[in-house]
């Protein structure tokens, strides 16, 4: 076939589709075009999933007549007048698209003032099959917005729309991201003539995402973390791990009130509150990001659903470090209020209702610039109860354990190494078999305490960890995850080039997939495992050592995703966890790091009666 110009008519059509490809497309567009109007109230109406209606009502600052007669045109804009203003732009809205693709695909009704005495009306679409008709009308000030048949002109499109009950649930979705960002305005959500959400403004993003994401008996256990650099400030929505969900569906990031997908702020929200969550399950929060304009880029999708940062390892550092110095405190003041209220006779309801009040965390003061990361002076605030005795109580207790730990028991032998020659079946055999792990406690934030027969024994919870994840890795293939932005880098010699070149099988079996960008030792990491935490420059560095690692690069690698994955010194597990910890490493054939680390050592009940003199 020969090459043809597509009617502008279609062509128009064809490119709608990339703005509006679905009733949610719409309502994502119009409510945009209705915050950037300044509303202060904002209704949205859908009929049949939005397939037959969508109608967005506001509140805001109207078209004036010569406005309202461009708007429908491609690319009609009051948000820039040239490509440089991209680099200032504030507003949701910016390039034209959304009321033009509307106009295409759907018959479009516009209703507008600016001042409540003077409104105007404009009919057009959908495509060029009915004139655009402009009349007076009466309104008070505002617009209304409405789309009517979504793409009955293009029965090609519309078959693909899912049942209306979908496409309204992916239309309720939108609306909750949008109301979630913008506490201050009032929404009503209504489908099908019945109307399913009314929010009045909100007081915070917290209130805000609680009345959206939660029910009300939850929203006593969320907290809000605020977190600042140079160019951008964080608010972070986060639930106590009385919130534990078992997926990530509650799980958001928003930069400049958009939702975005981006994957390793998500990250950070999980890794910062890594060993509040044991058991698969994961927290849920919302990061609100606020960056100069010039420091992002959001007009690399359609939709603009994806966001490209000048500096997101900034970011991402400043996102984790505070989560986790607030995870930090939050269990030290749980435990000090449930200390005070056993002690005064409290219900443990009290306290969790008291924490949530007095909790205030700002980390608001940027600090200097070291290299590619910020230096943060984190200002926290809390109430924790007990009393000096208390205090003074977890001291001698404290000092009571270093004291017994003075003379240190000897680390356990490694099985098929003691001096009857045991392997590591026997091993176990001898030791462990028939006697049950009973949970004892927890020691300096590091160590797990349990008995089993007559031997207590101190699990080192990283260690263990560490060494299971590493077990898991070498034995499983490692699942990755596509980057959404590319990390370009450079190699600094020809062996480097070698080693990415000879072995990109390898390489990708491990999770990291690696290609060439212009020659000349550039790169571009494309894809990473989906447990990797670290920032851009970390990475590169992890992946070109492997090179030293000769023939156990999986053993490397393996061992360089545990030591990131697994729980820290001082992160929190459970009693359930913990035990299930201590009980799969005990178990262990080899209870030792992958950097030669033991991962428990134990103390008879002899020994323990000798140190205190009970012999």
């Amino acid at each position: 076939m020969s090459i043809q110009i597509l009617p502008p008519e279609e062509a128009r059509k064809i490119a709608a589709g990339e703005v509006v490809d679905r009733p949610a497309s719409l309502v994502r567009e119009l409510l945009d075009n209705a915050i950037d109007a300044g509303s202060s109230f904002i209704e949205v109406n859908i009929e049949e999933g939005g397939s037959r209606k969508v109608e967005v009502i506001d509140d805001g600052c109207g078209m004036t007549r010569e406005d309202l007669a461009l708007c429908w045109y491609a690319h009609a804009t009051s948000k820039i007048r040239s490509l440089e203003d991209l680099n200032r732009a504030e507003t949701l809205g910016f390039r034209g698209e959304a009321l033009a693709a509307a106009a295409a695909v759907s018959a479009l009704d516009i209703l507008t003032s600016t001042d409540g005495r003077e409104a105007w009306r404009l009919e057009v679409g959908p495509g060029d099959s009915h004139p655009p008709r402009l009349e007076r009308a009466r309104r008070v000030k505002g617009s209304s917005i409405r789309c009517i048949g979504l793409f009955d002109a293009i029965p090609a499109r519309k078959r693909f729309l899912k049942r209306n009950w979908s496409e309204a649930a992916l239309c309720y979705q939108t609306f909750v991201e949008k109301a979630m960002a913008f506490p201050a305005v009032s929404f009503r959500f209504t489908q099908d003539s019945k109307v399913k959400t009314m929010l009045n403004p909100a007081a915070s993003l917290k209130e805000r995402f609680a009345e959206l994401s939660l029910e009300k008996n939850e929203a006593g256990f969320l907290h809000e973390i605020n977190v600042a650099g140079n160019g951008f400030s964080v608010n972070i929505v986060i639930g106590g791990d009385e919130l534990a969900r078992g997926g990530r569906k509650l799980q958001y990031v928003f930069a400049n009130g958009r939702r975005i997908q981006d994957f390793s702020f998500l990250q950070a929200l999980e890794y910062g509150m890594q060993g509040s969550f044991p058991n698969g399950t994961h927290p849920v929060g919302a990061i609100f990001i606020d960056i100069a304009p010039h420091l992002a880029d959001f007009n690399i999708h359609p939709a603009k659903r994806e966001a490209r940062f000048a500096d997101a390892g900034v970011i991402h550092h400043a996102i984790t470090e505070a989560l986790k110095d607030f995870s930090r405190h939050l269990r030290r003041y749980t435990a000090y209020a449930a200390s005070a209220a056993a002690d005064s006779g409290e219900l443990p309801s009290t306290f969790e209702h008291t924490r949530e009040k007095e909790f205030a965390w700002d980390y608001g003061t940027p600090g200097k610039q070291r290299g590619d990361s910020f230096a943060f002076e984190k200002k926290v605030s809390y109430a924790p109860g007990g009393s000096a005795g208390n205090g003074a109580s977890a001291g001698a207790s404290t000092m009571a354990l270093e004291a017994l730990l003075e003379r240190l028991p000897r680390f356990a032998e490694l099985p098929g190494r003691s001096a009857a020659g045991e392997d590591a079946a026997g091993f176990r055999a001898a030791n462990h078999e028939g006697h049950a792990v009973t949970y004892v406690g927890r020691a300096f934030d590091l160590f797990i305490l349990v008995e089993k027969g007559e031997k207590l024994f101190f699990i080192d919870q990283h260690a263990a960890h560490e060494r299971i994840l590493y077990n898991e890795f070498l034995n499983k293939p490692i699942p990755k995850q596509e980057l959404l932005v590319s990390i370009p880098f450079a190699t600094g010699s020809a062996d480097d080039d070698h080693f990415l070149e000879s072995r990109a099988q390898d390489l990708a079996r491990l999770g990291i997939v690696v290609e060439k960008d212009e020659g000349g030792g550039k790169w571009l990491v494309e894809a990473l495992p989906v447990h990797w935490r670290l920032g851009d420059g970390d990475t590169v560095k992890a992946i070109l050592e492997l090179r030293l690692a000769g023939e156990n690069i999986a053993e490397r690698w393996a061992a360089t995703l545990a030591c990131h994955a697994a729980i820290k010194d001082g992160g929190y597990l459970d009693n359930t966890a913990a035990l299930a910890l201590a009980e799969s490493a005990l178990a262990l054939p080899d209870p030792r790091c992958p950097h030669g680390r033991p991962v428990w050592t134990e103390l008879s009940r002899q020994e323990l009666f000798h140190a205190v003199k009970r012999v």
